[in-house]
């Protein structure tokens, strides 16, 4: 094997992947690039497709953005292959000179507080996947609270408790799978709580994700004045940064607005650190219990001591997302990433309590670096690993079946149903064919078989 040519695999074809396979294609350099991406979906575009809610199609226009990439045809996809399971670290090393890990974080994050495993208490990860129709989660949600309660002031918290409040037929223009429809349709629910233990002013949501729950039909925002007695700090923060300051004036003139007309209310509590989900007696989620806190002067609050409670019946932890270990490659358990410097992954030695570089393996976006950033970061992130990829040229691994044809022969000889380029088109425009007969532009097909059937050219896409 040559080193003027590079064989790169990248497990993982969401946004992270898709940029470091676009950015290392563009880069200088002084070899030839070969590059496949696996998937363990059998469609790509990872969180965009299956973690950005059906009603925002702003965000969604990312896709057309690696679409672009992807439909210049100089990077193979495999999906439906699952690493770990369809392929091994052993197979990469046999077929390639180096592997980048861009599978992101889709767990959601633990919240170690008392009842939290109560029956009607979920992670809002997997909410999220129910309603982006992901394949690979139950196709029924249990939605049967009159009071919910969202516990996070990020952007997931904010567009869990958007889905809830909002009335299902507001959501019909969308790419929304039926059977999320059906279910959203029967929701009994009348108010949903979000709780956030800081101030407005240390809010992690963004100004237009706020904007879109004022937006909302015949939900009332409610807002709670004890909230906006500011302190200097907060005062700097509204006069110091221009996101705040919008923040704040949205919070504001919701705070004037009439209430007390619509069906449902969507209730923004601030200053409060959850303490405890109280059960029902019956192994359910019968309320949540919070205390009072107050800002410390520096940026922070502390607790009060003011407990209070309100009766909810379900509960969703909105409290960051997590990522999962990789068969063969180290695992930092506690920040949920891959250990690396940036993106060259790292083995730790614990005789010595040193680390030294897992050649051949990095790792980009939030499998990196966590849970963190958007769309920007994530580019800049591949770039700092494509970097390293290019330079380690000498610690490439060797591999002795390194031509193309041998990774389909592998996949073909385990049986393996792989979708490619030309299968995700076909599932691309099956989706649009059936949102077309309803007036959307699109509706998801969610069973994973039926996803791949399409891609395989066993169902007909008309």
């Amino acid at each position: 094997m040559t080193r003027n040519k590079l064989r790169l695999a990248i497990v993982g074809a969401g946004p992270a992947g898709i940029y470091a396979a676009d950015i290392l294609l563009k880069a200088e350099r002084n070899f030839d690039v070969s590059i496949d991406l696996f998937d363990h979906l059998p469609a790509p575009y990872g969180l965009v497709r299956y973690g950005v809610a059906p009603d925002h199609p702003r965000i969604k226009g990312i896709i057309t953005a690696l679409r672009e990439v992807l439909d210049r045809g100089d990077i193979r996809i495999f999906g439906n292959v699952r690493y770990g399971e369809d392929i091994t670290l052993d197979d990469l090393k046999k077929h390639y000179n180096a592997v980048i890990f861009s599978t992101g974080a889709v767990r959601d994050a633990s919240l170690n507080i008392p009842g939290i495993d109560l029956e009607g208490s979920y992670g809002a990860a997997e909410f999220v996947s129910w309603y982006d129709g992901h394949p690979d989660f139950p196709r029924t949600w249990p939605l049967e609270a009159k009071q919910v309660a969202v516990i996070g002031n990020g952007n997931v918290a904010l567009d869990v408790s958007r889905i809830l409040a909002k009335h299902v037929e507001d959501l019909m223009p969308t790419e929304i799978p039926a059977n999320v429809a059906s279910g959203l349709a029967d929701s009994p629910v009348t108010d949903v709580h979000v709780f956030g233990r800081r101030g407005p002013t240390s809010v992690k949501f963004t100004p237009l994700e706020l904007r879109e729950l004022g937006e909302l039909r015949d939900v009332d925002m409610i807002i709670y004045d004890e909230d906006f007695d500011y302190d200097d700090a907060a005062r700097a923060a509204v006069s110091g940064n221009k996101q705040v300051f919008v923040i704040d004036k949205v919070l504001n003139q919701w705070r004037q607005r009439e209430v007390g007309q619509a069906s449902r209310r969507l209730h923004l509590h601030f200053f409060a650190k959850p303490l405890e989900i109280v059960g029902d007696g019956n192994g359910r989620v019968g309320g949540i219990r919070w205390e009072r806190t107050a800002p410390d002067g520096e940026g922070g609050v502390v607790g009060t001591g003011e407990i209070r409670e309100l009766p909810i019946q379900a509960v969703y932890r909105a409290v960051g997302y997590f990522g999962t270990p990789l068969p063969g490659i180290p695992f930092d358990r506690e920040y949920g990433v891959i250990p690396n410097h940036e993106g060259q992954v790292l083995i730790h030695d614990a005789e010595t309590g040193e680390s030294r570089q897992m050649y051949g393996v990095y790792a980009t976006g939030w499998i990196k670096r966590g849970p963190v950033g958007l769309i920007g970061h994530t580019k800049s992130d591949a770039m700092e690993t494509i970097k390293h990829v290019i330079n380690d040229l000498g610690n490439w691994w060797r591999p002795e079946s390194p031509s193309e044809e041998s990774v389909v022969e592998m996949l073909e000889s385990r049986g393996i149903r792989y979708t490619d380029l030309d299968g995700w088109h076909r599932l691309d425009e099956h989706e649009q064919a059936l949102g077309s007969a309803e007036g959307r532009v699109r509706v998801k097909v969610v069973p994973r078989d039926e996803m791949v059937d399409i891609s395989v050219g066993d169902i007909s896409a008309g």
